[in-house]
């Protein structure tokens, strides 16, 4: 059965000019510069330079106004449009303001796709294989992933070739000629597990050495007990001595968990310098703050696009050619206007922010220790500011700044407080530096739980739970008590 009903639905309708400042607010400064350069090229109305005295064109000069209204409503997006684009994660509203999301975007490997692929394509070429084999061999290839592994399933390729290439193969032929790209170098590379992975470098080894030949041993046979640190069900089992699987062990951790990232941490390390968006000096009159321009140039509107405009204006006749070429210029210069008016909105709010931080934890930029970290998440920001929390997220994401004692990110000074015994508020970055402090001091033998470091913390004055001392154990990336484990 069909209804119908009214229903009023309040939509907030974005400007190109505000879609556009939106973006910038999030870019770099490495990217911003990329940004302006690429505008200079495509705006012929937009030049370097300082603004110069210009007369204004006024609107109702242009009698066409219907085409300029047409123009307008095509260029509208309403939220929606752009919510998917630029959703704010879950974790910037909340008080850590910490996402993996993060981890993933710096670990993505830069060109790794290419040199990667090709240095183990070239090594193939050489080795002696059929026709068939080497169509094996490159599709094989083609699966390996940035960290060197080969996460599909032979039966699964199989049918790719069979479908996608008209190839009929087995999984016994795969298997022979993955055998070939297994002896490749890197060591480790087309393995299909961790385990498999550490097999293939300890069996280039010499197995006549005992620590080498316990290694492989307790990889071989033992991998679940040794991932679990069950080092007594080990030593046990093989009837070896601690000493011995000690040794053994220190051998394993010298092997490559990811053969790839030889290869994509020298390109990631090389060619993603960190640029920094703010400069901060400390002065005997105190703190200097400023962007850093860098290469930024200055931008103003083509006075040659004005004057091209006023002619076009007293010229125009009842030409529609005229007015087109009207139109077209017009265009330019609103759009130039607008990429004039957002870069300068741009650095406006990101030393507005800069500076609410700046005075907000005064104490620690005098020195940079981390205990006179002062709680603090982006509503407290906002607040100080007056803007929006998702600006304020914008503004500190992928922002760094350069102080006297090193550069940081802007997400740094971000963490959620926490009480002590006496009411006293402080950082949860100085919780985790106690925490740190601890287990890089605990004895391996017999590391501390997540239940002895709540004792210790308690026993301090900081009101904590288990719960919350995990979940800040985590995002320190350190495991379990029983994973830290050592003989």
């Amino acid at each position: 059965m069909l209804k119908q009903k009214l229903q009023q639905k309040l939509l907030q309708k974005l400007s190109p000019q505000q879609i556009q400042m939106i973006k910038l607010l999030e870019v770099p400064t490495l990217q911003i510069e990329q940004r302006i350069k690429k505008e200079l090229e495509e705006n012929p109305a937009l030049e370097e330079g300082p603004e110069e005295e210009e007369d204004e064109i006024r609107n109702e000069e242009i009698d066409d106004e219907q085409l300029d209204e047409k123009d307008r409503d095509q260029e509208e997006f309403t939220l929606d449009d752009y919510i998917e684009e630029d959703e704010i994660p879950e974790y910037r509203l909340q008080t850590n303001n910490y996402s993996k999301e993060d981890e993933k975007k710096s670990e993505i490997p830069f060109s790794v796709g290419s040199s990667f692929h090709e240095y183990l394509e070239s090594q193939l070429s050489l080795r002696d294989l059929t026709d068939k084999q080497k169509i094996l061999g490159e599709y094989i290839l083609g699966n390996i992933d940035e960290d060197g592994y080969l996460r599909r399933e032979l039966i699964n390729i199989v049918d790719d070739l069979a479908f996608l290439q008209n190839v009929t193969t087995t999984e016994q032929e795969l298997e022979e000629v993955l055998t070939v790209i297994q002896d490749l170098d890197p060591p480790g590379v087309g393995a299909r597990s961790l385990r498999e992975c550490l097999l293939i470098q300890l069996a280039i080894k010499d197995r006549t050495q005992p620590a080498i030949k316990i290694a492989y041993t307790v990889i071989d046979l033992y991998f679940d007990e040794f991932s679990k640190r069950h080092y007594d069900k080990i030593t046990a089992r093989m009837g070896i001595t601690e000493d011995e699987l000690k040794t053994a062990i220190e051998e394993i951790l010298k092997l490559n968990p990811k053969p790839g990232s030889l290869f994509s941490d020298s390109f990631t390390k090389t060619s993603q310098p960190i640029i920094p968006d703010f400069i901060l000096d400390l002065t005997e009159d105190g703190f200097d703050l400023h962007l850093n321009s860098r290469n930024l140039p200055e931008l103003r509107l083509s006075s040659a696009y004005n004057e091209m405009l006023q002619s076009y204006i007293k010229e125009k006749g009842q030409k529609k050619e005229m007015k087109e070429a009207i139109m077209f210029v017009k265009q330019k210069i609103d759009s130039a206007k607008w990429f004039i008016d957002a870069i300068r909105q741009r650095q406006n709010t990101l030393l507005l922010t800069m500076n609410a931080i700046l005075e907000y934890q005064q104490e620690y930029f005098v020195d940079g220790d981390e205990t006179k970290l002062k709680p603090m998440i982006l509503k407290d920001v906002a607040e100080m500011t007056g803007l929006d929390i998702s600006t304020v997220s914008r503004v500190a994401n992928s922002k760094y700044i350069q102080t006297h004692f090193g550069i940081l990110p802007l997400k740094f000074f971000f963490s959620e407080g926490l009480q002590t015994d006496s009411g006293e508020e402080v950082s949860t970055r100085e919780i985790k530096r106690i925490l740190q402090d601890c287990i890089e001091n605990e004895e391996k033998r017999r590391p501390l739980t997540d239940e002895r470091l709540t004792e210790i913390l308690q026993d301090k004055g900081y009101q904590i739970a288990r719960r919350t001392v995990a979940k800040y154990r985590e995002q320190l990336n350190i495991p379990v008590a029983r994973l830290r484990r050592e003989i």
